[in-house]
């Protein structure tokens, strides 16, 4: 693959991960098994999570325009998703209350990670 044919995936999954961060709210009415923790933090932890990646989802639309200009948000975003993941998945993996985030958020969260650090110029994923 070119580098301007990565660059250009790397603007369009940028671009669909932002919408998705955006409408993680949305995606916990339809489907609270596979994107709302039912344990522990009631409707405070949702409108937590969900102004956060909002926030992401907003700068991910921004730095589609310019990959370059924002390598270090989009490394944030794919440790942060891994590490994320990660701890949900042991997380569900102790609780079969929680079992539907292994085919919901959790690998959502992983394959964020694995396409964004596939089409990142390898500075940015290293």
């Amino acid at each position: 693959m070119t580098d301007a044919t990565r660059e250009q995936y790397l603007k369009l999954a940028l671009k669909l991960f932002g919408i998705i961060f955006l409408l993680v709210y949305p995606l916990g009415m339809i489907w609270p098994a596979g994107w709302v923790w039912h344990g522990g933090g009631g409707e405070y932890y949702l409108q937590m999570i969900c102004g956060v990646y909002f926030v992401l989802g907003v700068y991910l639309i921004k730095a589609a325009k310019n990959p370059a200009e924002h390598l270090s948000l989009i490394s944030f975003t794919i440790w942060s998703s891994i590490v994320h993941g990660g701890i949900m998945a042991a997380q569900a993996l102790m609780d079969e209350h929680e079992m539907g985030h292994m085919v919901g958020d959790v690998p959502a969260l992983f394959l964020v990670a694995a396409v964004l650090w596939y089409l990142s110029p390898k500075k940015a994923a290293a």
